[in-house]
């Protein structure tokens, strides 16, 4: 049995960061530094430049995606304030404001540096938020609690120079068990938690990463101790910083400097700067969080008024969709489905007391956008069920086809083609608002939908049974916002498997084309054949014989097809200066 971990609150912020910040930005508005110089600044501190004139994109730092009420408090007041009243979580486990003037920003940091919370390397070539299974600890399958190791991997890089002016951006992610749960396998640095022994460790993997040229992680180390992992790290961020393209920043991810040095000579730097780090002294592993000793499970008769709450509509459809027990007999882990990640500023101060209320004290954020309170005693599920259900957050469907991962798109980001959001949200509407589809949607309910509004995979498409980027059409003088359809992309024990280029579909048409394959996977799967076995062996030609219909845009088709979703006007392509590259 896991312990019961005791209430942890992390703080990462540094109120000397903010004054730095101010500082640089009043050299900046006094002309003593460049624009360029000031932008690459203002990266490294979780400020990033928006499609809309003036408007700012701040993204907050969530380690291992772990919020305490001081944290969940301060980023509510930050959405209310200053980011139209909500946050987005994204596929790193961190929350973003978007619509942020830039004379806000030091407000909105003090804020949230009240709350233990930065956005210190939230951008920029830096080594980004670490991220981590929600469900380390808790899960049974869980080989053991993989996050107060990330923590420590957090604080050994944050704020660390030699960590944090690299030639790109840097990821690391840990899972706790051998499916690779947080996705390391497409990450910088992959460590999936391994006992060996008796002794814990980890199976690391490095230079993974998606964009428009994805990568599967090379192995680095098939297990190396909990106590070296600083030391694996850093040798790994080394290598980087003195190999990675400074030149040319669209080929800079480490995964260039593996493909270049090829996979021997990579390897063998990589074990001679790991010993080179060794023979310095290294660095000692310091846990941030010790367990605590296991504890009993919670008594089913004690006295407790949400023992006796009514079950309300709705909570056994929620209770089977949203909730596992836990490894450690008594508890449940939960799940709090959002829409497309948005969370409200009042869902935020809620849930800052729901935390401590129902469970450990805090809440997390997950790879797929959602929420998740853990360590919830079983007799107060229906007294959670109506709280949650009050603030909009009980939506049965966590994690299922229909909860559709998105990035922002065309909303807001000057390298998106087509609004994804929109995209996701109709493609949810029509799986659970269409009745004829409800046996399809019940059997293909394991199917990964994620929707990128560009060929970048911030909404990692490639890893998806089903996925779509953005893109566009020409239609004799006309364009049309299309999305390319990305099949049979998943994660298994061997790491990623990335999905095939099958055909393009307008995206008002990209809902019909969800639904088709969904059916089309109900009536021709192979008994006990999953949706992701479907997906990937789903034959190019078949899906396009499928779907190709829908594909045909010519003179005669519909005004309505040459627009996005939720837009009026016609499209257009609007393509900016990204900053991911700065």
């Amino acid at each position: 049995m896991s312990p019961l971990p005791s209430v942890y609150l992390p703080r990462f912020s540094d109120a000397r960061d903010i004054d730095e910040f101010v500082a640089t930005l009043t050299r900046f508005e006094n002309g003593e530094i460049s624009s360029e110089d000031f932008r690459r600044y203002r990266l490294t501190r979780g400020v990033y430049g928006q499609r809309q004139e003036g408007a700012q994109m701040i993204r907050v730092k969530l380690p291992q995606g772990v919020a305490a009420p001081a944290a969940l408090e301060a980023l509510a007041t930050v959405a209310d304030r200053w980011g139209h009243g909500f946050g987005s979580v994204t596929t790193r486990q961190n929350l973003q404001f978007h619509f942020v003037q830039m004379a806000d920003a030091e407000a909105a940091m003090r804020v949230l540096d009240a709350g233990g919370v930065t956005t210190r390397e939230a951008c920029g070539n830096t080594v980004r938020n670490v991220t981590c299974c929600p469900f380390a600890g808790v899960h049974a399958k869980a080989t053991f609690d993989v996050a107060p190791y990330g923590e420590a991997i957090t604080r050994f890089l944050l704020r660390a120079e030699w960590a944090n002016s690299l030639p790109r951006k840097f990821k690391i992610a840990l899972s706790c068990g051998p499916k690779d749960c947080a996705f390391g396998a497409i990450n910088d640095v992959g460590l999936v938690g391994r006992v060996v022994d008796g002794r814990r460790g980890f199976r690391m993997t490095v230079a993974g990463g998606l964009s428009t040229t994805p990568e599967n992680a090379v192995l680095f180390f098939d297990f190396v101790p909990v106590e070296d992992i600083l030391d694996a790290v850093e040798a790994v961020v080394r290598i980087f910083d003195r190999h990675g393209n400074r030149e040319n920043k669209h080929r800079a991810r480490l995964k260039y400097v593996a493909r270049k040095m090829g996979r021997e000579k990579f390897h063998a730097a990589l074990v001679e700067e790991y010993a080179a780090v060794k023979a310095r002294g290294g660095t000692a592993l310091d846990l941030a969080v010790v367990e605590p000793a296991p504890v009993a499970p919670p008594s089913d008769d004690a006295p407790d008024a949400d023992a006796s709450h009514p079950r309300g509509p709705g909570y056994l459809a929620w209770r089977a969709a949203n909730t596992f027990t836990q490894d450690q007999p008594g508890y449940t882990a939960v799940t709090a489905r959002l829409a497309l990640g948005h969370v409200t500023a009042h869902q935020l101060r809620e849930l800052a007391r729901i935390c401590v209320q129902y469970g450990e004290g805090s809440m997390r954020t997950t790879l797929d956008q959602n929420l998740a309170l853990r360590f919830v005693p079983h007799r107060k599920l229906p007294a959670l069920h109506a709280e949650l259900d009050a603030l909009g957050l009980a939506k049965p469907g966590a994690s299922t086809v229909s909860d559709v991962t998105t990035c922002p798109g065309a909303e807001s980001c000057n390298l998106a083609v087509t609004a994804s959001r929109q995209v996701g949200a109709a493609i949810t509407a029509r799986l659970e608002g269409d009745a004829a589809l409800a046996d399809a949607v019940a059997a293909a309910k394991t199917t990964v939908i994620k929707v990128s509004g560009c060929p970048n995979s911030c909404g990692q498409h490639h890893i998806a049974d089903i996925g779509w980027h953005g893109a566009v059409r020409k239609v004799d003088d006309r364009s049309a916002p299309v999305y390319q359809l990305h099949l049979g992309g998943g994660f298994d024990e061997q790491g990623a498997r990335f999905g095939r280029q099958v055909i393009k579909i307008p995206a008002r048409r990209v809902d019909e084309a969800v639904a088709r394959l969904l059916v089309a996977y109900t009536n021709d799967r192979a008994e006990g054949e999953a949706p992701s076995a479907y997906f990937a062996r789903l034959t190019n030609e078949a899906a396009t014989k499928l779907l190709g219909d829908l594909a045909v845009i010519d003179a005669t088709t519909p005004d309505e097809v040459f627009l996005d979703i939720g837009e009026e006007r016609s499209f257009k392509v609007a393509i900016g200066a990204g900053e991911c590259a700065a």
